[in-house]
C-alpha cells in the first residue's frame, strides 16, 4: 500500500478537520481503511438484528442506517478525489446526507447485503486511491464551497468511517 501523509494547512479548510485527526498520523491511511473494513464486518456481525435497527434516541438514525451513510459519503468522497486528482476545475456540489437516509432501504436489508456493499466500495476506493501518482494527492478542489486536496478527501473517508463506529460503540453498544 502507498504511504499517504496526512493533509497541511492549506489544503482544506477547518470543515470537518475532527475526522481526519482520528485518523493515525502515520501515513498508512490506505492500510487503516482496510483495516477498518474487517474491524467494521466483525463489530456489525457479532449484533442481533434488533440491535441494528433500533435507534439509540428518537430522531436518530439505527445502526443499518449509520452503515448505508458511511458507504453513500465514501462514493461521493472517492467520486470527489476522482474529479480533484483529474484536476477537474469545476466547483462540485456538497449533497444532503439527512436526505438520502430515508431513501437508503437500510433497516429493510440484511446486514450481510450492506457489509458486501460496504467492502465493494471500499476495495473500489482504495484501488482508486493506489493509482494516484505523488503529484495527484496534492491537487485540490472545492465542494461544497471548500477547499480540499485529495489527501484530504481520503482522510476523510477513513476518519468519517472512525467517527461513525465510535458514536455507535458509545450511543448503541453500551
Amino acid at each position: 500500500m502507498k504511504t499517504v501523509q496526512k493533509p497541511v494547512e492549506g489544503e482544506y479548510s477547518q470543515y470537518e478537520l475532527e475526522y481526519v485527526n482520528l485518523v493515525p498520523d502515520d501515513g498508512q491511511v490506505l492500510q487503516h481503511l482496510r483495516d477498518n473494513l474487517q474491524m467494521v464486518k466483525e463489530l456489525m456481525l457479532a449484533q442481533p438484528e434488533e440491535k441494528l435497527i433500533e435507534p439509540c434516541a428518537e430522531g436518530e438514525w439505527t445502526i443499518k442506517e449509520i452503515l448505508v451513510h458511511v458507504i453513500d459519503t465514501e462514493r461521493v468522497f472517492a467520486y470527489r478525489a476522482l474529479r480533484c486528482a483529474r484536476n477537474d476545475r469545476a466547483e462540485l456540489a456538497g449533497f444532503d446526507q439527512n436526505a438520502y437516509v430515508p431513501y437508503s432501504g437500510a433497516n429493510q436489508r440484511d446486514i450481510e447485503d450492506i457489509l458486501d456493499e460496504l467492502t465493494a466500495v471500499r476495495m473500489a476506493s482504495i484501488a482508486l486511491f493506489n493509482s494516484f501518482d505523488e503529484e495527484a494527492w496534492e491537487r485540490t478542489g472545492v465542494a461544497n464551497g471548500n477547499k480540499m486536496s485529495v489527501r484530504w478527501l481520503v482522510y476523510q473517508v477513513a476518519g468519517h468511517e472512525l467517527h461513525h463506529i465510535k458514536s455507535i460503540k458509545e450511543n448503541y453498544l453500551s
